[in-house]
């Protein structure tokens, strides 16, 4: 890993480890690391993540690389995305204007298309892990398919997973669920957010209170505020996603005929369905499955702390450690 791969910079940490901006010292190209802990922490869902992440090759999502061992981690490497976090940016702008909304809805309900076409429902899908590739006309990176089920591999979803503002309420009922279905609530909450500036089923004056989010999301209770000018068509729409019965929810084909989400679409998602997004990235060599398999069974041998090649990665992890309750008790119940 040092030998191809010079680091740069963190880019954030999390209670799944600490990720990188790494410069690929052959080719000169950026690209981010994650690093997860060898031994225990080598679990069901990161063999899952990587399992699915590297099936999908799509504009809009965070491309997969190829996975690679240290002496202490287990490293995943992928395609950077230089303008960060979704979320940052509605953090400086307060809000999107309605068009502004829709640019970044459209093209996260082309990546979420893909991901369902490949059987995968990604069951985390928030604004944090919906990423900014940092050119002039943005283009949405999706990440994080540590939550992520396969329709081909895995059984179907049951286990309430996710972020509570984003969560929909079949979710929360504990018995099996489709997760595709989830997953267009997930879109619904983030196309909200980029509207309003706030989550729709928070309490204002409580935003904190959990108990009082999942209350409000199983009777469907939201509103726009008077004071944001939202035009008829996408409060429709919201109120075909925010459906409680999920059978009775629009669905992602219906999402894509709508006449808010029609309005300016991009030439090349347009271009993109047509060719049922064959050939529309250019081919890169592709680690072999059983050779990722190889590398994930090895990392679920604890490593040799003693030959950690970086300190401060260590003491990342470390610190990490004793933030993982806190962090689970807030992303998944």
């Amino acid at each position: 890993m040092e030998e191809r791969y010079e680091a740069l910079k963190e880019l954030g940490a999390g209670n799944f480890g600490v990720a990188r901006l790494v410069r690929d010292k052959r080719t000169k190209e950026l690209v981010a690391v994650k690093y997860i802990e060898r031994g225990k922490k080598i679990d069901e869902n990161v063999q899952r993540e990587i399992i699915n992440h590297q099936s999908l090759r799509h504009p809009n999502i965070v491309r997969f690389k190829e996975v690679c061992l240290t002496p202490t981690h287990l490293a995943i490497v992928m395609e950077y995305a230089a303008g960060g976090e979704l979320f940052e940016k509605i953090c400086s702008a307060g809000r999107f204007s309605e068009d502004e909304s829709r640019y970044f809805f459209q093209q996260l309900i082309s990546g979420v298309s893909y991901c369902h076409s490949m059987e995968i429902c990604h069951r985390d899908l928030k604004l944090e892990n919906t990423l900014l590739d940092g050119s002039p006309t943005p283009r949405v990176k999706i990440c994080d398919f540590g939550y992520s089920k396969s329709a081909l591999l895995h059984s179907k979803p049951k286990s309430t997973v996710g972020t509570p503002a984003y969560i929909a309420p079949e979710v929360l009922s504990r018995k099996e669920y489709d997760g595709k279905v989830a997953d267009v609530w997930s879109c619904g909450v983030t196309l909200y957010v980029m509207l309003v500036g706030s989550y729709p089923f928070e309490d204002p004056e409580d935003p904190r209170n959990f108990r009082k989010t999942i209350s409000r999301i199983l009777g469907v209770q939201y509103s726009i505020p008077d004071y944001v000018r939202v035009s008829s068509d996408c409060r429709r729409l919201l109120s075909q996603i925010f459906v409680s019965d999920p059978s009775k929810r629009i669905t992602i084909p219906e999402i894509k005929q709508h006449p808010w989400f029609l309005k300016n679409l991009p030439k090349e998602i347009s271009e993109r369905e047509k060719a049922n997004y064959k050939d529309t990235e250019p081919a890169e060599p592709a680690q072999a499955v059983d050779e990722i398999m190889r590398i994930v069974q090895e990392a679920k041998t604890p490593g040799d702390m003693s030959k950690v090649m970086d300190p401060a990665l260590l003491a990342e992890m470390a610190a990490l450690e004793s933030d993982d309750e806190e962090a689970d008790a807030e992303e998944t119940y």
